[in-house]
């Protein structure tokens, strides 16, 4: 979900994006993480045929999600947040509905609640309750895709200098990067892994989190939400 950035306006990277060899693999070409975007509409969970978890909402059509392909995602933010969460680039669940980490499957918001962020789980179509717990996202590319591994190293390049000037702009406490194969791409930090980073970001201190998409089965809801948990300790909220 997600997930940095040119919110609103054009795509860093401009042009058809070339996609790395081996479907359902990372940037780099290894599984660390084994992101991506589940093409099946089709999620877990208790939504009923047709609606989401909250029963008022319809499901996209596969002709709305087709259609979301490349669109942008306005930013959950404000000056002096807590914490700003950082996806990858939006999926074209959260394309269509205007919900960041929409997919059914994605575990970024109830991550979030095991994690002590929220008091209780949000839906997607929430988010904009997030200031108001001092949290925000933006993702690091803006654009919507079926699948992260859709990107381009130079979209996140550029899109990491985007995020570096949002960062300078809204002064976040700290950025919490949910991705660690974007991250090492984005910033060039090849080795980078889990947890704090030695460098800070314009002022705000660094974190790096696993994606949370349904995909990565190298973390459990469990265990996602211990590390989400990691971040929020060392936030002192």
């Amino acid at each position: 979900m997600s997930g940095r950035e040119r919110p609103g306006s054009g795509r860093a990277g401009r042009g058809p994006a070339r996609r790395t060899p081996g479907r359902g693999r990372d940037f780099a070409g290894t599984r660390p993480e084994q992101p991506g975007r589940e093409p099946d509409p089709a999620g877990p969970g208790p939504e009923p045929a047709g609606e989401s978890v909250l029963g008022r909402h319809p499901r996209p059509t596969r002709e709305e999600l087709a259609a979301a392909a490349d669109r942008t995602l306005p930013d959950i933010i404000a000056p002096g947040l807590d914490v700003l969460f950082v996806g990858i680039n939006p999926g074209l669940w959260s394309a269509a509905t205007g919900w960041h980490f929409a997919r059914p499957g994605n575990r970024f918001w109830p991550a979030l609640h095991r994690g002590g962020f929220t008091p209780r789980q949000l839906h997607p179509s929430e988010q904009d309750e997030l200031p108001g717990h001092g949290l925000g996202i933006t993702n690091m590319v803006a654009r919507a895709s079926a699948r992260d591994d859709e990107l381009t190293a130079a979209e996140l390049l550029a899109g990491a200098e985007i995020l570096t000037d949002k960062v300078r702009r809204y002064r976040p406490r700290w950025v919490a990067v949910v991705g660690v194969t974007a991250y090492r791409i984005g910033f060039a930090r090849p080795k980078a892994g889990f947890g704090p980073q030695p460098e800070p970001l314009r002022g705000a201190l660094l974190w790096v989190l696993p994606n949370p998409s349904g995909l990565n089965a190298h973390f459990t809801p469990a265990t996602l939400g211990a590390a989400f948990a990691e971040l929020h300790a060392a936030t002192g909220r």
